[in-house]
């Protein structure tokens, strides 16, 4: 039992096979500019805001308004800490999604040229060698079955983590919007 019949079919697959490499790269290295960008625009924010704050503190004319503007400054360090790790999580979540479906679709050929080599492993096997091509053909249905759950997990535990950030996000900016107030009404 040959992979390949024909010097064609073995370029073929192996084109594909670089393809898909290629392709999960690009993917991997667009979402590490992503967050690199990300990274150097949040530091620039923090660098921007550390400076006008120092000079409001400085500017304050006495300890109680210096204590005000401090509380002023929190709200929107907060909101902006948690935009990026939104923007953060936002990113790692699509670039793996992206992943996922490569890979599925990888995964799927495969399963398609499996099949196909089992057909014809059949068709051209001695009498009585039913019984191994079937047993072959069921574990390759138990892998399609299990690789299926873990899949369906992923997302679900994709789905959760997503509702949770989510949650975490509005308790935290909520949190230090009732403090910053608490603060100023003082």
């Amino acid at each position: 039992m040959t992979f390949f019949n024909t010097p064609e079919q073995f370029a073929s697959a192996n084109k594909t096979a670089v393809d898909s490499l290629l392709s999960l790269a690009n993917t991997a290295l667009a979402s590490a500019e992503r967050i690199a960008a990300l990274n150097l625009n949040a530091a620039r924010s923090v660098l921007e805001d550390s400076v006008s704050g120092t000079k409001a503190l400085l500017g304050a004319k006495d300890v109680q308004e210096a204590i005000s503007i401090q509380a002023s400054l929190a709200q929107p360090n907060v909101e902006k800490a948690v935009a990026y790790s939104r923007s953060v999580y936002e990113i790692s979540a699509q670039a793996q999604e992206e992943l996922s479906k490569t890979l599925e679709g990888q995964f799927g050929g495969f399963q398609k040229q499996v099949a196909d080599l089992l057909d014809k492993a059949a068709k051209s096997a001695p009498a009585g060698s039913d019984v191994a091509v079937a047993a072959v053909k069921s574990a390759i249905a138990a892998a399609n079955s299990a690789f299926d759950n873990l899949n369906k997990a992923a997302k679900q535990v994709a789905e959760i983590t997503e509702a949770n950030v989510a949650a975490a996000t509005n308790a935290t900016v909520k949190a230090v919007g009732a403090s910053a107030a608490a603060s100023k009404k003082k």
